[in-house]
């Protein structure tokens, strides 16, 4: 099944890394998984912004457009499936630097597995209060993070001290990611293509 993985890495993240990298399972399979767990936040972004509504703080709950609320979950999507692919990339031309040479397929499967946690996180939105979504995005991206650290060593099949090394670089390299993805999406929204809200 696609998503077999999902509750290892949460119960046993080591012995699940170990049984990704037996595996060696096809780059379909990695990029399967990444395409069906982006669905999940974006669906419920959609559902949160055109029928519950956002609060912050005191304020009147804010919905969006349906049409509005659905341009932005594609983008969502687009925009997610964009940085995991990024991150891969990232992850494979890094490797020779710290002794390891992984397949673009093993690049794909350690991006797409540890942003599973910050992805999901994403569901957060069906309860669309500001203080309750960035609490869940900031425990999932430090569940990635640990997945991360825990997962290098075994699928780049590298020293830990190294793999502590390498880790710290794509945390680096990830944060700089999403910052770039938060500035482009502020420029887009400050050139005329924001959201339309009811």
């Amino acid at each position: 099944m696609i998503l077999n993985h999902i509750w290892g890495l949460y119960a046993h993240p080591v012995d699940e890394w170990k049984s990704i990298d037996q595996r060696h399972e096809s780059m379909t399979f990695a990029l399967s998984h990444i395409l069906i767990i982006a669905l999940l936040p974006c669906a419920a972004a959609y559902y949160a912004s055109a029928h519950l509504g956002w609060s912050i703080g005191a304020r009147e709950a804010t919905f969006l457009t349906e049409q509005s609320a659905m341009t932005m979950a594609v983008a969502m999507y687009a925009g997610i499936i964009g940085a995991t692919f990024a991150l891969a990339y990232l992850i494979h031309w890094m490797a020779k630097t710290f002794g390891a040479t992984p397949t673009f397929t093993q690049s794909l499967e350690l991006a797409a597995y540890t942003a599973t946690p910050a992805i999901m996180s994403g569901v957060a939105a069906l309860y669309p209060e500001l203080w309750f979504v960035t609490m869940a995005f900031l425990a999932g991206i430090a569940y990635s993070v640990y997945l991360l650290y825990s997962g290098v060593p075994i699928l780049m099949h590298i020293p830990e001290e190294r793999g502590f090394l390498y880790s710290s670089s794509v945390v680096t390299a990830g944060l700089i990611l999403m910052v770039i993805l938060m500035v482009t999406s502020a420029i887009i929204w400050t050139n005329g293509f924001g959201p339309e809200y009811m």
